[in-house]
């Protein structure tokens, strides 16, 4: 993703991809026929060679239907979106079973629709990627007996986006060779060290020349018409010290290319060896995907600008279903990720509260009864929804990861449903288990009222008023309407699903899976308001009834634990916590070296950002937030590291390297929250490090110099969100685009509802829409469609122009050849 800053952007791309579901069939054995029965596999998905996502494990099955959701944007430059099965294995590595590989030019053609795709081998030596720039020309020499020959020189300048190992930047080296049908001369670079981007600048040369100018030693014979057979072949390799190198790629270029040219310089991207030929192979199975891919163009900030405020407009329009935001989502309302864009809009601009508050009383006055309250997939519940999970994500890393952690370490035995017991298994025991886990949980949650994030609170705080004055005869109604989403809809589906909430890095086992749904369960109804007795009843299982008589018998203890975790979280306002493990860099080392790496965790929260040894241990270093000037990424070139980025404070920097690059940009997202507003604030930085009595950046040869790049743009606001509205605002504008017919039918229902003056008629076009007001809703639909027309406007523009120089360029290229 490339940033520019508002004002000064010009037309960008960034790039979308939302799985909506993965299933495989007919996976074939790991290693023979008679294993295919036990096969439990599970699904990755990386970009290029770096894993991003990872689906849990499905137990014995040849056809399993993973069945997840996974939306991501690409952070960085990539070469192919690939899907990889793997077989489980306990006692061993897990086992490749095939993977499905689509090149990002490719990516469009299966964008949106279901396709089955055929599994293929995954072998070390076809997982390539990256490119090489090479020069080649040839030099005439006169001989030693006086006959004229001819030099090849081979220059390797460098190479480009090489392939991970093991997480970390390979250490490559490559070998140049020239091959013939009787030679083979091999020379070899100098291994570079920690980097995917690495620099040889190194020339070799091969000696081409007629077989007279041979001794009979020579230890190859070459004839004049041979140098048609001759070619250049150069291979990546990954330095393993101790261990077998590893192949990262190659390429082969004819030695007659020279003919036309008398000297060839040009970029190739590594193949597989043998240049991808592969024998015939098993059928590996299938996988069907349906992905979406999306590019969105983003225009110059103020193209954007009348769509986006009268968007921002939305919570002042009377009544709030004429507004422009309230329209968007009911003509949405099957798509649940298109609500989204608006809500961080709205987030970004502090315009969310007003609006959620203006549709939730519009929702309570069409809610009859109060055990209802917030019970539907409505605009509001949609939008807290997203603003919870935008919001709280750090709050959830700080109330439930240690927890969690522990559920899945400790691995007791949980099972209460007898139908489901192990031979050996104690109900009665795993009762106990069953409890004590529900406890820590809830304790914990009921605990965390002071880290609540201040924007959920307000958000909780509006939800408990409304419902007081909807139904001011029910004295409870005003907890179950926050009870209702920080219990059902947050807490419990995070404890659920850890790893969708970045809470676990991977899915967990079935059993601890098993576990963790009966906790949720019981999470759902210790949060729910109302006699827990009746509660009891909601349960299908008998056995989940039996579980809740010793909260029946406890007086309710827990729900008056909730009660006050309720009140306080719609009262007051707090704010974050992060924890997560890292690679940081020695403080005060002066030469480069992999032992000033090493593993630490790395903890961040509103006060602090301290960094421990191991997980819950006293912190050997800690900066205090008011101190933090800026956090930037860091260039790879700096410690020939990816993913690194730095905390500039009142000392020295903390250069720290996240694990993906996901990772680092929710640390970025992370630490820019928690220190966004700070006094003395830095507005520019050095992108690298101070080395060898200068900065790498800029060589200043002052260590106090000024940075040499601006800072990431900072916004002095209550909310503290890293949200680039005009991306946003382009995806809105791609929202409403592509529902035109909507759009049109809602504004034909407004037209006939205000000519009309009959009385009204139930139709079923109208029962698609929310029209209070029909005239300001008409008049809504009319501003969005003229900023919809300007944009279009503007893209096509943009289009003709990109066009335009492309042609250009070809049109140049042809009439220099």
């Amino acid at each position: 993703l490339i940033r520019s800053p508002p004002g000064l952007r010009v037309p960008i791309q960034s790039h979308r991809i939302n799985l909506d579901y993965c299933e495989a069939k007919n996976l074939g054995p790991v290693s023979g026929p008679n294993r295919q029965r036990d096969l439990c596999t599970f699904c990755t998905i990386s970009l290029d060679q770096e894993e991003v996502f990872r689906t849990k494990v499905y137990d014995k099955s040849v056809s399993p239907f993973y069945g997840e959701d996974f939306y991501f944007e690409i952070p960085r430059p990539f070469q192919c979106l690939s899907f990889y099965v793997y077989a489980k294995s306990v006692f061993q590595r897990d086992l490749p079973v095939g993977k499905v590989s689509i090149r990002k030019d490719d990516l469009c053609k299966y964008s949106g629709k279901e396709h089955w795709l055929s599994l293929q081998p995954v072998d070390p030596n076809s997982e390539v990627q990256g490119k090489v720039h090479l020069e080649m020309r040839l030099n005439e020499v006169i001989t030693e007996n006086g006959s004229v020959g001819q030099h090849l020189v081979v220059r390797i300048i460098e190479c480009q986006e090489l392939p991970l190992i093991s997480g970390q930047n390979c250490d490559p080296y490559a070998t140049v060779s020239l091959v013939g049908p009787a030679r083979s001369d091999q020379k070899k670079t100098k291994v570079k060290k920690k980097t995917s981007n690495p620099h040889f600048e190194e020339t070799f040369f091969f000696e081409v020349t007629r077989s007279s100018s041979y001794s009979k030693k020579s230890h190859f014979q070459v004839e004049e018409e041979d140098i048609e057979k001759l070619e250049i072949k150069v291979d990546l390799w990954n330095n393993e010290n101790l261990a077998q190198d590893v192949f990262l790629g190659e390429t082969r270029v004819p030695v007659k290319i020279l003919r036309n040219d008398h000297i060839h310089k040009a970029w190739y991207l590594l193949q597989p060896k043998g240049n991808g030929s592969k024998s015939k192979s098993d059928d590996l199975g299938s996988l069907r995907l349906k992905l979406t891919y999306i590019e969105d163009t983003v225009l110059p900030s103020a193209c954007y600008t009348p769509l986006c405020n009268l968007l921002l407009k939305s919570p002042d329009v009377k009544p709030i279903s004429a507004s422009a935001a309230h329209i968007l989502g009911d003509i949405y309302r099957e798509r649940y990720e298109a609500v989204l864009p608006m809500v961080r809009l709205l987030l970004h601009h502090n315009r969310f509260v007003p609006f959620v508050s203006a549709v939730a009383a519009l929702e309570l006055d069409n809610t009859q009864e109060a055990n209802t309250i917030f019970r539907g997939n409505s605009l509001a519940t949609r939008c807290i929804d997203d603003m919870m999970k935008i919001v709280g994500k750090n709050y959830l890393a700080v109330t439930l990861k240690p927890v969690i952690d522990e559920i899945c370490e400790s691995n007791k035995t949980c099972e209460i449903d007898p139908v489901k017991l192990k031979e050996g298994d104690n109900v009665e025991v795993n009762k106990e288990n069953l409890q004590g886990y529900v406890q820590k949980v809830f304790s914990s949650i009921t605990q965390s009222s002071s880290t609540c994030p201040p924007l959920m609170c307000d958000v909780f705080r509006s939800l408990r008023h409304l419902a007081c004055k909807r139904f001011p005869a029910d004295p409870h109604v005003q907890y179950s309407a926050v009870s209702s989403f920080v219990f059902l809809r947050f807490f419990a589906v995070a404890v659920l699903s850890p790893h969708s909430f970045q809470l676990r890095s991977h899915h967990p086992d079935p059993e601890i899976a098993r576990t963790l749904t009966l906790i949720s369960k019981t999470i759902q109804t210790l949060g729910s308001w109302g006699s827990l007795s009746k509660k009891l009843s909601s349960f299908k299982e008998t056995y989940m009834y039996d579980f809740f008589k010793s909260f029946q018998e406890d007086k309710c203890i827990e729900k008056v634990k909730k009660v006050f975790f309720v009140h306080r979280i719609s009262c007051v306002c707090v704010r974050v916590s992060f924890y997560r493990e890292v690679q940081k860099r020695a403080q005060g080392r002066k030469r480069l070296g992999k032992k000033n790496f090493k593993k630490r965790w790395l903890r961040v929260t509103n006060r602090e950002l301290s960094y421990h040894k191991q997980k819950g241990k006293e912190a050997l270093c800690t900066i205090n937030v008011k101190n933090i000037k800026a956090v930037e990424k860091l260039d790879e070139s700096a410690f020939n590291r990816k993913n690194m980025f730095q905390v500039v404070h009142s000392e020295k920097p903390l250069y720290v390297q996240a694990g993906n690059c996901v990772e680092a940009s929710e640390w970025l997202e992370v630490l820019g929250q928690v220190s966004r507003c700070n006094e003395g604030r830095l507005a520019t930085f050095h992108p690298s490090n101070y080395t060898g009595g200068a900065w790498q950046c800029c060589k200043n040869q002052s260590n106090n110099a000024p940075g040499c790049k601006p800072c990431t743009t900072t916004m002095l606001a209550n909310l503290q969100l890293d949200i680039d509205c005009d991306r946003e605002t382009e995806r809105i504008f791609s929202l409403l685009s592509s529902n035109d017919t909507k759009l049109q039918d809602m504004e034909d229902a407004c037209a006939s509802m205000a000519v009309y003056q009959g009385p009204q008629r139930e139709q079923e076009e109208y029962s698609k829409f929310t029209i209070q007001e029909p005239k300001e809703t008409f008049q809504t639909l009319k501003h969005t469609a003229a900023c919809k027309s300007a944009l279009l406007s503007l893209h096509a523009t943009q289009l003709h122009l990109r066009t335009e120089k492309s042609f250009i360029i070809l049109f140049v290229s042809g009439t220099t050849r």
